[in-house]
């Protein structure tokens, strides 16, 4: 899995080793999966304080497209934390949708049979 960090804060990319390391953990068993990832932490409106740092984490996979995550938080480690969590949720939920046969209704499976003799 190829990681890509960007950030236009300088306190966001001191964050850069500690985003690939914990996406790298986060991601260990879906990886098969996930091909390549961007990491881009935000400050949204600079030094005024408040809820403003923005982890957006973008994965893409062969399988299921591309998932895209973004949360926003008081700090960059909650913000990274929390869109991680939402990432391996977010792309494990729509993996096993995409895998889940289907159930049939016994009507359809009648015709279905009905039709092939």
């Amino acid at each position: 899995m190829q990681v890509k960090f960007e950030s236009n804060d300088p306190e966001g990319a001191k964050m850069q080793e500690l985003s690939v390391s914990r996406l790298s953990f986060v991601m260990r068993r879906m990886a098969w999966l996930v091909s390549d990832a961007k990491v881009n932490l935000t400050d949204i409106n600079g030094p005024h304080g408040g809820v403003d740092k923005r982890c957006r984490i973008e994965l893409k996979t062969d399988k299921v497209g591309t998932v895209v995550i973004t949360s926003l938080a008081q700090d960059w480690r909650g913000a990274l934390e929390q869109s991680l969590s939402r990432a391996n949720q977010t792309l494990l939920r729509i993996w096993r949708r995409k895998n889940t046969p289907r159930r049939t209704t016994v009507r359809s499976a009648l015709k279905a049979q009905t039709y092939a003799t």
